[in-house]
């Protein structure tokens, strides 16, 4: 299958390079094109401009932030320009709900499907092609993009023809995963501070807790290895901002969500927002006074 690729940061790239593995033939494009160096060699073509990218008649694209896939989509040379009619624009991005609604407008409105899949997973299971896919959007389109979908993920869930859907999953999945890693760090200072080593209790953890969010968060909190991050704190606050912006929109309550957005607003302003969003436990362990 031909298709584009947009953004190659972290996750963008491994999930192209996992593409290419398969056997799809893929245009890809970045903003700053020495991350692409790569994929060429691995085979890709490197373009110019979205537009190029999407003229295959299928574009996924792996950005940071809403502004970002606005952007590439609106933009001088952007996705709406260059997709054909009938061509799927393919959304691996954690965005808005609100964003995720005015994309499907605007590709029905040029003839086009808008696919919302946002995936779980940390880098380390992107390179592994061990994604979880989460895709919403509409049922033809979603068929069309199994084979990249199955070449990067080891599960796909379709939650049917709306993709903002899609997007509020993943907020919700994000939201709760960030409720785990602030209740680690709140457990592991009060363990800390008490005198007993957080490593000790990881092994009771996992008898109560089977999970990969708390077997790896929680090494890495016990350890305090928050660099190098596989995703940055900065844009876990941006996730659980837009959670919060989905729940005002629908007058849902989230004290907690209100709670874990202060604290890693209190992360960033400390100088933690390029660390990983787990050192978020940093704030719970600076408050019990066990650091800085």
């Amino acid at each position: 299958m031909e298709m584009g690729f947009v953004g190659l940061g972290n996750m963008g790239a491994a999930i192209a390079h996992n593409l290419l593995k398969a056997g799809h033939t893929l245009r890809v494009q970045n903003r700053t094109r020495s991350r692409a160096e790569s994929l060429a060699r691995a085979g890709a073509t490197v373009v110019d401009s979205p537009a190029t990218a999407s003229s295959a008649g299928m574009v996924a694209t792996m950005l940071a932030d809403d502004a970002a896939v606005e952007m590439v989509a609106w933009g001088e040379k952007g996705i709406l320009e260059g997709l054909p009619r009938r061509g799927v624009h393919i959304s691996h991005s954690t965005i808005s709900p609100a964003l995720s609604r005015r994309l499907h407008q605007a590709h029905q409105e040029k003839g086009q499907s808008f696919v919302a899949a946002p995936v779980f997973g940390r880098p380390e299971a992107a390179q592994a092609a061990k994604l979880v896919v989460v895709a919403a959007g509409d049922p033809e389109a979603i068929e069309r993009s199994r084979p990249a979908f199955e070449a990067i993920g080891r599960k796909l869930f379709v939650l049917g023809p709306e993709p903002w859907r899609a997007n509020t999953v993943k907020l919700a999945g994000n939201f709760l995963i960030a409720s785990a890693l602030e209740s680690m760090g709140e457990a592991f200072a009060v363990l800390r501070k008490s005198g007993v080593e957080p490593a000790a209790f990881l092994e009771l953890l996992g008898t109560f807790f089977q999970s990969p969010v708390y077997d790896n968060y929680g090494k890495i909190i016990a350890e305090q290895r928050y660099e190098p991050a596989g995703f940055k704190l900065r844009l876990g606050l941006k996730d659980v901002r837009l959670m919060l912006a989905a729940a005002e929109e629908i007058s849902t309550p989230m004290p907690v969500a209100s709670v874990i957005r202060d604290h890693m607003l209190g992360g960033v302003a400390q100088g933690l927002g390029d660390a990983d969003w787990s050192s978020v436990a940093r704030i719970a362990a600076r408050q019990a006074g066990l650091e800085g």
